[in-house]
């Protein structure tokens, strides 16, 4: 009974962490944000539509991450076996699924934010379905990304409940849905931030055990993020992913 109170507790005491930290990075950039748009404003009447724009959008995108993807984004994700599990190291079998994808160019950061802007505004409707209107799909974990070579290829993983045929077509000409076939994958997971250099060391890492257990890596890492960025850094879920044969 008292384990079960520590255990209790200890939940509780996460819990208030984490929000409060959600709520002070959301209060701290609206606050940002608003007073940069009111500069531009005052500086200049041509940019003043704009930064309304911008200021709505980029509190649209917060209250996104705070309660459609913090509520729903651990909801669903890819089936897959576990093969082996090696401390942080695991080789999975995936099942086959479904992605709606998209590239963009610039840094990783960079890309990352407008391929995430652009493949949400298809799941949040920004598509035709068989009746010709709008749909709303259930959002996935986890956001992925790779490189390629014109930049990086953003994707989101759709619903099981969707076959490929099911999934209403984008609007947007960039976003493309398309199926993923089963495959065998060498997993690296790791918490806090995804930075470019962490993502370089830990895909070196990842590269090593894959050569020592004999594998055979096809194609660039992926970068998989679970959690939104208004997480606490030690509780996200990050993962460097290899697709391998033997």
């Amino acid at each position: 009974m008292n384990l079960l109170r520590v255990k209790w507790k200890m939940h509780r005491l996460t819990w208030t962490i984490n929000q409060t930290w959600k709520n002070f990075l959301v209060k701290n950039l609206c606050e940002r944000y608003y007073q940069r748009s009111f500069r531009s404003y005052l500086c200049s009447r041509d940019t003043r539509r704009s930064c309304v724009i911008k200021l709505v959008n980029t509190v649209t995108y917060t209250f996104f991450l705070l309660f459609y993807s913090g509520g729903l984004m651990a909801i669903e994700e890819p089936g897959f076996e576990t093969l082996v599990k090696d401390g942080e190291f695991e080789l999975r079998n995936y099942e086959e699924y479904v992605v709606a994808e998209t590239v963009a160019d610039g840094s990783f950061d960079s890309a990352s934010r407008a391929g995430f802007r652009r493949v949400a505004g298809y799941i949040f409707g920004d598509n035709k379905n068989k009746e010709g209107s709008g749909e709303k799909i259930q959002m996935t974990a986890p956001v992925t990304v790779k490189p390629n070579s014109t930049g990086w290829i953003l994707h989101f993983v759709m619903p099981k409940t969707y076959s490929l045929d099911e999934l209403p077509i984008p609007n947007n000409e960039n976003v493309l849905v398309k199926k993923v076939e089963s495959h065998m994958a060498a997993v690296l997971v790791f918490s806090g931030f995804t930075t470019e250099a962490k993502i370089e060391r830990k895909t070196k890492k990842l590269q090593n055990w894959v050569s020592n257990q004999n594998l055979k890596i096809i194609g660039p890492q992926q970068i998989a993020r679970y959690n939104d960025p208004f997480t606490l850094p030690w509780l996200r879920r990050n993962e460097i992913i290899f697709e391998v044969t033997y």
